[in-house]
C-alpha cells in the first residue's frame, strides 16, 4: 500500500516557491488568502511564502485540525501570530539567517550615505549644480543596535568593520549584550540608533516622543525591524524639530506607504520599501532553506529556526 503523502499547503506570493526537490514527497497545494482558512484542516505544513499576508492570523482561530507545523519565509513572525496560534501545540519556524547580512550591509550603506551626505550630491547632480561641502567621518561615532538576534549581531560587526563603537541591546542582558535599562543611556550618546527587534507586546511602539527626545540632534535613525516598532507621528516631529539630524526607514506600519503618507516628504528622511535583506537570489535561498526544513521534517529529526511563539523570536543566541 503506497503511504499518504503530507499535504503541503502554501500560501502562495508572486513569484512561487521552487518546490520541485520535493516532487514524490509532498503533495504541494496552493491557496491564496481568501481560501486559505477552508484549506487548513487538511493541511499538515504550511508555508507563508506570502510573508506580508495576515491571512493566517485572520485563518487560524477556531477549533478542529490544524497544520502541525508553519513556516514563514521571513524573519519576523508578528503576521501571523495569534492567540490561538500561540497556545497550540503547532510548531513555527522562520527565515532565520537568510537576511542577516544583507541588512548589515544594507544598514552600513545607509549610515555611508547620510555620513557623507549622497542624498544631497545626487539632488545637486540632477541640478548640474557644482557645491563643495564637507562630510562626517563615520570612524570613531557610536552606534545603538536594537535587537541582539542574528541581524542585529551581523550590523554590530559590520559597523565594528567601519571603526564605529557599537553597543547592542538586548531583552536580556548577558555578555557582550545590554538589557533594555540601559537603552535611554545608550542612545543618547550614539550618533546612529539602529532598530533591529522583533515586533512584540513589548517592542510594540517603543521609539516614541521621549526615546527621539532622548536621542542628541546630531542622531540618525535607522528602522530595519518592523514597522511597528516606531511611533511614526513621533518621528515626523522630531525630523521636523530638528530634534534628530535624520532618518532612513525601510519598514512601515502600513505596507506599501500610501502616496498620500506625509513620510515622504519630511526633511532628512530615507524611504525605501521594505528591501534591505532581499539581494538577488533571496527567493530562491528561502525556498532551498524550506526544502530543508522540509527533509528534517519528514525524516523526524528536530526543526531549526523553531520559534518561542509567546516571545515572537527563535530564543537562545
Amino acid at each position: 500500500m503506497t503511504p499518504t503523502l503530507p499535504t503541503l499547503l502554501v500560501l502562495d506570493a508572486d513569484p512561487p516557491p521552487r518546490l520541485g526537490r520535493l516532487t514524490g514527497r509532498a503533495r504541494i497545494e496552493h491557496t491564496d488568502a481568501a481560501g486559505l482558512a477552508g484549506r487548513l484542516p487538511a493541511a499538515d505544513v504550511l508555508l507563508v511564502w506570502d510573508f506580508a499576508s495576515p491571512a493566517v492570523r485572520d485563518a487560524w482561530p477556531g477549533t478542529g485540525p490544524r497544520p502541525r507545523w508553519v513556516h514563514t519565509a521571513s524573519a519576523g513572525v508578528d503576521h501571523l501570530m495569534c492567540p490561538e496560534l500561540a497556545v497550540s501545540d503547532t510548531v513555527v519556524t522562520n527565515a532565520r539567517g537568510v537576511f542577516d547580512q544583507p541588512i548589515a550591509e544594507y544598514v552600513a550603506a545607509l549610515v555611508l550615505a547620510v555620513a557623507k551626505d549622497l542624498p544631497r550630491t545626487l539632488e545637486l547632480q540632477r541640478e548640474r549644480t557644482w557645491r563643495h561641502r564637507e562630510t562626517r567621518r563615520v570612524a570613531g561615532t557610536r552606534a545603538c543596535v536594537i535587537g541582539s538576534g542574528p541581524i542585529g549581531r551581523a550590523i554590530a560587526r559590520t559597523l565594528k568593520a567601519l571603526d564605529v563603537t557599537t553597543a547592542l541591546v538586548g531583552r536580556v542582558p548577558r555578555t557582550g549584550i545590554h538589557g533594555p535599562g540601559d537603552l535611554d543611556r545608550l542612545i543618547s550618546r550614539a550618533d546612529w540608533v539602529i532598530s533591529a527587534a522583533p515586533l512584540t507586546e513589548q517592542t510594540y511602539g517603543m521609539f516614541d516622543t521621549r526615546r527621539f527626545g532622548v536621542m542628541q540632534p546630531s542622531a540618525v535613525f535607522v528602522n530595519v525591524g518592523r514597522g511597528g516598532l516606531v511611533d511614526e507621528d513621533a518621528l515626523a516631529e522630531a525630523l521636523r524639530r530638528r530634534w534628530i539630524a535624520g532618518a532612513a526607514l525601510d519598514v512601515f506600519a502600513t505596507e506599501p506607504l500610501g502616496e498620500d503618507s506625509p513620510l515622504w516628504g519630511l526633511p532628512g528622511l530615507i524611504v525605501s520599501p521594505h528591501m534591505s535583506g532581499d539581494t538577488v537570489g533571496w527567493r530562491d535561498e528561502l525556498g532551498s532553506q524550506f526544502v530543508e526544513l522540509y527533509e528534517r521534517w519528514a525524516a523526524g529529526r528536530p526543526l531549526r529556526n523553531v520559534v518561542d511563539k509567546k516571545r515572537g523570536y527563535v530564543p537562545g543566541h
